[in-house]
């Protein structure tokens, strides 16, 4: 039986249902959550996230549950016994994960560490749990530092987070799909199948054109439509947006009849509450019932390929692999 960890515990993968692979409770660069300007008590984040989460709850029913992979990762805000609480209220399966979402955002105690370290407390925080908390985090996120090219700690991230892939059997899930060539050498160097890699942010509107998207799933890579809902129709719309057609066809494009379903999976890369910063009015997870699937259902796919795109595909991705 295929198994994931979520922060409730481990489940069958068969239960997971309907898949948010990458997406935030909370995210915010190191500091950010005392910020003045956008601090929040702990009560008004917990206001804020439940009924988002209770609603993604309702839409997932159809799908037999929804699970909701939160890839905040470590310095960047991640609260595991608050995804306890939040998962016990609203009945979503929530996924949390090790690793860190670039080297910059690593606090001087990790960006010192060496690879040795860095595979031992990623592999610790899938094996034995998260701090003192019991759960164990069911994917590696990984990522490419500010600037677009893989800094050397980026590397060590990358090939640690190999490594532990390769210990525990859980997979990596990438920030940016940039500098693909760098990270999949690395990957390569260290043994790791490339289907065990989501490269994510690949159609995000600052690097959707240098993205490589096609390439890296011919070399075995699954690929992330994971901004969906950040369009440049909105009234402020954040420098990363993009028009909602344009990259609705450029998704179609990718799964289309000669392309590559398989290794597609998508999400809207949200925050439930937000650190440090405003947020985007109105944009939440469940962008992908409210707007997405609907915009792909006038597109013509069907509810099979739909499945496969947010069930099957996802289950088959974040199974731990024995």
């Amino acid at each position: 039986m295929t198994r994931v960890n979520t922060v409730l515990g481990t489940i069958p993968a068969e239960e997971l249902g309907i898949v948010a692979v990458h997406e935030h409770i909370g995210y915010g660069m190191p500091g950010s959550e005392l910020d003045a300007k956008w601090w929040m008590t702990p009560e008004e984040r917990y206001a804020e996230t439940v009924p988002k989460l209770r609603a993604f709850h309702e839409y997932s029913r159809e799908y037999g549950g929804g699970t909701f992979v939160d890839v905040t990762g470590i310095c960047n805000g991640r609260d595991v016994d608050y995804y306890k609480s939040l998962s016990a209220k609203t009945g979503v399966n929530i996924v949390a994960c090790t690793g860190f979402v670039g080297g910059d955002t690593a606090l001087p105690f990790f960006a010192r560490a060496g690879v040795d370290y860095l595979t031992r407390q990623f592999v610790h925080e899938i094996t034995v749990g998260i701090g003192g908390t019991g759960s164990r985090a069911g994917v590696i996120k990984v990522g490419v530092s500010r600037g677009g090219r893989m800094t050397e700690l980026d590397k060590r991230i990358y090939r640690a987070a190999a490594r532990a892939a390769l210990t525990t059997g859980v997979p990596i899930l990438t920030h940016l799909a940039i500098d693909a060539e760098n990270a999949i050498a690395i990957f390569n160097e260290e043994g790791l199948p490339l289907d065990r890699v989501l490269f994510g942010h690949a159609d995000d509107g600052v690097n959707a054109e240098k993205t490589r998207d096609t390439w890296i799933a011919e070399q075995g890579g699954r690929v992330g439509f994971d901004t969906f809902g950040y369009e440049t129709e909105l009234e402020d719309p954040p420098f990363w947006a993009r028009p909602r057609k344009e990259r609705l066809d450029h998704f179609l494009r990718f799964i289309g009849p000669e392309g590559h379903l398989d290794k597609a999976l998508a999400s809207a890369d949200a925050n439930c509450s937000p650190l440090g910063w405003p947020g985007v009015k109105g944009h939440t997870v469940n962008y992908i019932f409210e707007d997405l699937i609907p915009d792909l259902r006038d597109a013509g796919l069907d509810e099979t390929t739909i499945a496969t795109l947010f069930v099957h595909n996802p289950a088959t991705f974040l199974s731990i692999q024995d």
